[in-house]
Parts: C-alpha cells; structure tokens; sequence
C-alpha cells in the first residue's frame, strides 16, 4: 500500500474510533446526566471553549509539536471527558467539557493540514494534480469518518437493551413527554427509566477503550511529517499571529453578505442542539427509553450521510436555491408536527420519521451552508470559514445553555423564528448576489452553486 495512503486511512479510522465514542456520549448527555441540566451544560461549555480554541490554538500547537503529536494530544482531550462521565458531577464534567473543546480545533486543524500536505506530496512524487490528490483524501477520510455515528449510537443501544429491568413508562409519565413537557416531571422519568450502573460503566469503559484505540493507532502507524515537507506549511502557520486572526475573523463581518448570514449559521447549530439536546430526551427517552436513544440516531446519521452525498451530486442540477427551500419546508413541517404530536410508545414507527426528516434538512444545512461560503468568500475563506465556526459553534452553546430552562414548545418556536429569519437574509443575500453577477460570465456557476463538495470537506 502506497505510504501516504496508509497514513490517510490511519487517520480516518483513528478518527472513527474516537467519535465513535464521542458522538455516542454527546446523543446520550441529556438523558444520562439529566439532573440539574448538568449533560446539556457540559455540551454548552465544550462548544464555548471550543470557540476560544479555535481562535489561536491551533497555529500554535502545530507549529510546536508537529501534525502527528498534536492530533495524538488532542485526541487524548476526549477520552477525559469519557473518563469524566464516570462519575458524572458539576466537578467532573464540566472542567473535562472545557479540555475537549480547547482540543477540538488543533484536532481538526491538524488533520486537515497533515491530509493536504500529504495529498500535496504524493501529487509531486506523481505528476498528478495536488488539489484531486487532496480532495480524494479527504473523499476517503470522511467515508470512513461519518459512519461514527452509527457505530457509537448502536453500541450504546445494544449495552443498555441488556437491562433486565424493563420499566413500564405509565400513561401520567407519557402526559410529560413531547412539546408541552413538564420540566420536573421529565426529570423524573427519565430518572426511572436509567439503565442500571454497570451497564451505564460498561458503556463508558467500552467508549474509554474507543479513545485509547484511536491514540494508539496514531502514535503507533502515523508517519510524522519530514520537517522539508512541512516547512512551507511551517511558514504559513507563523505568518498570521493571534491578533490578526482575531481581528481578520471580525473585519469580515464588514462584508454585509456575511452578516446577513450569521442568523443561517447559528440556525445550524440551534437545530443540530435541538435534535440531540432536546428531541432524544423529552420525546425517545421520555416515551421510549433510554435504549431507544442510539437506534433514533443511527437512522439521523444513516440519512444526513447519506443525502449529504447525494445533495453534493445534484446541486449541480437543481441550484442551492431549490435544495436550501427543501431544507426550509422539511425542517418547518418538522417542527410544527413536533409541537402537535403527543408520543406515545404505540407510535413506534413515527420518532423514527423526524430524525429521518431532520438529517435530510442538516444535510443541506452542512453541504450548501459550507459551499455558499465558499463560493461568496473566495478571496477571504480563512476569515470566512473562522465565522462559520464561530456563529455555528455560538448558536451550540445558546440551545444548549436555555435546554433546562425552557419547555420544548418555547424552543421549537425559537426554531421556527431563527428559521424564518435565516431564510429571510439568505434571500437578501442571493438578491445582492444575483445584482454584482448579472452579465458576467460566473453569474450560471455561482446561481448553480458551484463546487460543494469539497468545501464540506473543510
């Protein structure tokens, strides 16, 4: 096997591994670590440090311990918040929330860097063209890294499906569940229908074991990068001190088209929030049970990859326009059902209905979202795709950090609102876009939405 290949799908399944077990807990927050709203608070911790880190820690890190060691290092930043879930308290959680965020951006950062410079170096060895030898590896990494999702939710399915405690969720419990939900009473359901303690370890030390694989895969098979290979990579992380990237991050919300499109990046955030903060507990855990939990988020994950590709493909052909007005009149139609529907554990068929629903919206949210980027802020991406993280990542930590105080009609609401309001300035912003292209020559590529694909990729 071609070397820089085998360092790619190191990489990819060291990835796997590890949000494997991250995407597994995070579904699982609300519900496992329900009393005071301390699992949603956790999450919205992480995402507010994970801001902070994004702003100067990555560069940093790269450039002081190289590719490989930074990924390995920051990797072990999840496994703590896995270690802090066993004894889930204000103490633990949260401080272990805040050292996941702080390495969540040098994690991505430098696999991004480490793939580029890799497809980078193959293609000078080769001939061949370094941007299809980038995006083939990043093709590779996401195939293998997107079926996280389903792994580390049906593990978790599986392990509490073992409890040989089946509670009977009372029809007076099933009354608190869904949109008008009762703030304490929900607690206490779904207090009652826990897995008992050593399934809930033997989840965690299953997770545990996911992370430690991944650091092991790293440190054992990943190439370290030749310093001649990455000295031009070096010199493009030293250029940009903290401060400028700081300032370059707010300087572009100059630009009146990325301002207009903040309300659409934190929708993002918010509806992703919603699904896995508010959704798996006050409807799956609530009128199901905890187990049912990873199996709604296996068919989320199924479909949103899924359609991901498949949106990819044909934006070509149907314009971004169509496929972001599919997304609005899907996501609508979900929320206003979700405010109308009372679960019950006889409509079995239909909580599997709105996460399919949900992950065909997010896939459009994430492919299209990240493509308009791209294509309206060529010329600026670093300080644009800065603000894609930064407003997505707020919008995380504001529907996390109203999860406990609000009942779940008031939040769909919000969904709706922000909904409303992003699809508004979207359409100022393809309005303002239509007028500076009209008569040129890109104005059929940019109405057609341009190369997608790859920018999810980034």
């Amino acid at each position: 096997m071609e070397r820089n290949l085998k360092n790619v799908l190191v990489i990819s399944f060291g990835f796997l591994f590890l949000f494997t077990a991250y995407g597994g807990l995070q579904s699982l927050q609300s519900s496992l670590n329900s009393e005071e709203g301390l699992g949603v608070a956790s999450l919205s911790v992480l995402y507010a440090a994970l801001i902070l880190s994004s702003m100067f820690l990555p560069p940093i890190l790269i450039k002081k311990l190289g590719c490989k060691w930074t990924i390995a290092s920051s990797m072990c930043c999840y496994i703590a918040f896995s270690l802090g879930n066993f004894y889930a308290s204000w103490y633990t959680l949260i401080p272990t929330s805040v050292i996941l965020g702080l390495g969540g951006a040098p994690l991505w950062s430098a696999k991004c860097t480490y793939l580029t410079i890799a497809g980078t170096s193959y293609a000078e060895k080769t001939g061949k063209s370094a941007k299809d030898i980038i995006n083939q590896y990043f093709g590779v990494f996401f195939l293998v890294f997107q079926s996280s999702g389903i792994w580390g939710n049906l593990i978790s399915s599986l392990i509490f499906s073992q409890s040989s405690t089946k509670v009977e969720i009372s029809e007076e419990d099933l009354a608190c569940c869904g949109a008008y939900n009762c703030l304490t009473d929900t607690t206490n359901t779904t207090e009652s229908t826990k897995p008992s303690t050593s399934l809930i370890y033997t989840l965690l030390g299953v997770y545990t074991a996911s992370g430690v694989l991944a650091v092991l895969l790293i440190i054992i098979f990943l190439d370290q990068i030749k310093s001649d290979q990455a000295e031009t990579e070096k010199e493009k992380l030293e250029a940009p001190s903290f401060w400028s990237t700081f300032l370059a991050t707010f300087q572009h919300l100059k630009d009146k088209r990325q301002c207009l499109l903040i309300p659409l990046t934190m929708y993002s955030g918010f509806e992703q929030g919603f699904l896995s903060g508010d959704y798996t507990k006050a409807y799956v855990t609530c009128a199901l049970g905890i187990q049912y939990v990873g199996y709604v988020m296996i068919c989320f994950a199924a479909v949103n990859s899924l359609c991901s590709l498949l949106f990819g493909k044909i934006s070509q052909f149907t314009g971004r326009k169509f496929l972001f007005a599919l997304a609005t009149v899907t996501n609508a139609a979900c929320i206003i059902a979700l405010l109308l529907w009372k679960p019950h554990s006889k409509q079995f068929a239909v909580f599997f209905v709105f996460p399919a629903l949900w992950g065909l919206s997010d896939a459009v949210w994430q492919t299209q979202t990240n493509g308009l980027y791209g294509i309206l802020f060529e010329k600026h991406k670093e300080a644009a795709f800065a603000n894609y993280r930064l407003w997505e990542s707020l919008g995380f930590v504001i529907a996390f950090g109203y999860s406990t105080k609000l009942q779940v009609y008031i939040k769909l609401y919000i969904l709706l609102s922000v909904l409303a309001l992003s699809m508004m300035t979207y359409g100022v912003v393809e309005c303002l876009e239509a007028k500076s292209s009209s008569g040129t020559p890109s104005a059929t590529k940019k109405e057609n939405g341009g190369p997608l694909t790859q920018e999810t990729y980034m």
